[in-house]
């Protein structure tokens, strides 16, 4: 069988989602080195070069990565990934979301999120967030979308003892309200807030009860490299 496509060009009324390059360093860089999108982030010093270097060379190696380009200005604007795909559960994960903060607030992030899941929807049931613990903005705009909070805390080998939150969206609770309800301005991997909306998303992997290690997915299908 066929996998899905996990890198299209997705267009929408102001932003285009495409797949992300190794020429988009010096753009990306430019808008992921404020150290304020990281905040409160489960890694908060993404924001130097070694740090976002990290990032964006996991963007690029994943082959489900993205840049969000500004259709009115042809600027980039923010990144983020499609991960962890997995058929028998029907089920992806998006993450290592980020959105420049001149964009916080406004309907960058609403957009960029429909289009996502609108695609995600058309080879899988289930959409998941991994949000950090601490990621209170993340968490608030994750439920504002119709994200459901699956019990416990998880871990995953990748982030260390970093300890997660799952968000899921299933496709007949998006199409019965959260699409038509509009996806709600946020960030990275757990979408942003209200205060000032932070953009920055959190890493994932298969999820684990917090106590456990996480096991490395035997296929990785390019999708996300971590993030967050």
């Amino acid at each position: 069988m066929s996998q899905p496509d996990f890198q299209p060009t997705l267009v929408g009324p102001s932003l285009t989602v495409r797949p992300i390059s190794r020429d988009d360093w010096t753009d990306m860089f430019a808008i992921g080195s404020d150290p304020e999108i990281w905040k409160v982030h489960p890694v908060p010093d993404r924001y130097t070069e070694a740090g976002f270097r990290k990032f964006f060379d996991g963007a690029v190696d994943s082959r489900m990565g993205f840049a969000f380009v500004d259709r009115a200005t042809g600027r980039i604007i923010g990144s983020s990934r499609y991960y962890g795909y997995e058929p028998g559960l029907s089920e992806i994960e998006i993450g290592w979301t980020f959105l420049a903060r001149s964009h916080w607030g406004g309907r960058a992030n609403r957009e960029v999120k429909r289009l996502m899941l609108d695609h995600a929807f058309t080879f899988v049931d289930t959409v998941i967030f991994w949000v950090g613990d601490q990621n209170w903005r993340s968490q608030g705009a994750m439920t504002k979308i119709g994200g459901i909070k699956r019990e416990g805390l998880f871990t995953r080998a990748l982030s260390g003892e970093r300890s997660y939150f799952i968000f899921e969206i299933t496709k007949g609770r998006y199409q019965q309200g959260a699409r038509a309800g509009g996806v709600s301005d946020a960030g990275a991997g757990g979408l942003a807030h209200r205060r000032p909306r932070s953009c920055a998303d959190a890493t994932s992997e298969k999820a684990i009860p917090r106590g456990r290690t996480a096991a490395q997915p035997a296929v990785r299908y390019g999708r996300i490299s971590t993030v967050v």
